[in-house]
């Protein structure tokens, strides 16, 4: 039996230090929320493929759709010669996304590319440079969207210089005493310092950030930005990369603020595991690029297509919108409970089944990262993956498969209480 210490030894040597690995083991099987190693040993898995695996791991009917699909064929770059799954996937998709009026969908294949991609349809139909992000937003590793992403380490260290024309605002946090209304004075501000809203192409939020610590953007902001955008003529990207797909209790995270966006970027989840991003929008604006401007050689990958068909099936028949909302409440109710004990737990957060808690010194308030590493390994050690994310590093975030079934749920919610108690 290959070891996990020979298999760690084998990826130090002939992998590069910089694609940075949490787990010391290494995956041999997994099915819906579990996964085993190459030792045998199970994991409840509260990682999921960082907010992948919605519909969990291997889910047979996302099985059999890839199956079905392998016996025809596996590629042929939809752009040479197309294929109806595409159009089809596009067709829904389309009148899922909570756009209004005539919506069209391009599909790329990492959720970087989508982000890309939509910074490009933005300045097409606008014919203007400027992007607006925020602070401890993550939009990818590409240079352009880590131009956009509003953290430094471990992301951008030693890779400038970055895509001129990125401007930066804060983002809504009680902790940091941040308002909506200080977000929106902020970006009133940088139109009056670094650049007229003219020359702004678009304003790029995700209405959870997701690496930067499932901060839960207000309503109230989304509402001033959908303002602004249209008194300027800016193009709205709302970044549903991550809080896509059921994970919020709702399809997409919008849903909860009635504010449409133009442009809706989607991945990770999509396609349950396959490679699949997509940017969908309204379609004069997507028509904006000349034939040839936007696509990719993968992009709309067969089998990734099919695997998506079947994840909107699944959310559908199985509810997990619905799924979403009660298994957050009841995780929410756990780590509130924890708090009255716990004082390093500073906040909880969370939007459906986007679940987080952020722990601080309870003598300072400064962001304690350490106590973070030491709830992730206690909990390791019991067979429970937890991510860590925010600014500084002092974020516990939850990813549970939402088909996770009720019995391994309550054991993991019991690990998560031994773990908070230090």
């Amino acid at each position: 039996m290959t070891t996990n210490s020979e298999l760690k030894t084998r990826r130090l040597a002939a992998t590069p230090r910089g694609v940075g690995v949490m787990c010391d083991f290494h995956a041999q099987r997994a099915e819906n929320a579990s996964l085993w190693d190459v030792e045998g040993r199970e994991y409840i898995d509260f990682a999921a493929g960082i907010a992948v695996l919605n519909t969990g791991h291997r889910h047979p009917r996302l099985v059999a759709a890839i199956q079905a699909q392998l016996a025809q064929f596996t590629h042929t770059a939809y752009q040479i010669v197309p294929y109806e799954s595409v159009i089809s996937l596009a067709e829904r998709l389309n009148a899922l996304v909570p756009i209004s009026g005539p919506v069209k969908t391009a599909f790329f294949t990492t959720g970087a590319e989508a982000l890309e991609n939509a910074v490009k349809i933005a300045r097409a139909h606008t014919g203007r440079p400027g992007v607006i992000a925020f602070g401890g937003g993550f939009h990818g590793r590409t240079l352009m969207t880590l131009a956009m992403t509003g953290k430094v380490a471990p992301y951008k260290l030693g890779f400038g210089p970055f895509p001129a024309d990125v401007f930066h605002v804060p983002f809504p946090s009680a902790l940091q005493g941040v308002s909506a209304a200080d977000s929106l004075a902020a970006l009133a501000r940088l139109f009056k310092a670094d650049i007229e809203p003219t020359r702004v192409a678009a304003i790029v939020i995700e209405p959870v950030q997701g690496e930067g610590g499932f901060n839960v953007a207000p309503t109230e902001l989304m509402q001033g930005l959908r303002a602004l955008c249209d008194a300027h003529g800016i193009v709205l990207i709302a970044d549903e990369v991550q809080s896509g797909f059921a994970r919020t209790g709702k399809l997409f995270s919008m849903q909860h603020h009635g504010v449409e966006p133009d442009l809706i970027t989607l991945a990770k989840s999509l396609a349950g595991g396959m490679p699949l991003s997509a940017v969908a929008g309204r379609a004069h604006i997507m028509d904006a690029p000349a034939p040839g401007g936007l696509g990719g050689t993968y992009a709309g990958n067969p089998l990734a297509v099919a695997s998506a068909h079947a994840v909107l099936d699944v959310i559908v028949e199985e509810k997990l919108c619905d799924r979403a909302a009660e298994l957050g409440s009841r995780l929410v109710s756990r780590l509130l409970d924890a708090k009255e004990s716990n004082k390093a737990i500073a906040e909880v957060r969370a939007q459906g089944s986007m679940v987080a808690i952020e722990l601080c010194d309870p003598a300072t308030g400064a962001p304690d990262a350490e106590a973070v590493k030491r709830v992730q390994a206690k909990a390791m050690e019991h067979g429970l993956l937890l991510l860590s994310c925010g600014m500084y590093g002092n974020v516990i975030r939850f990813l549970y498969p939402l088909t996770i079934p009720d019995a391994l749920f309550e054991r993991a919610l019991n690990i998560i209480d031994d773990a908070l108690k230090g």
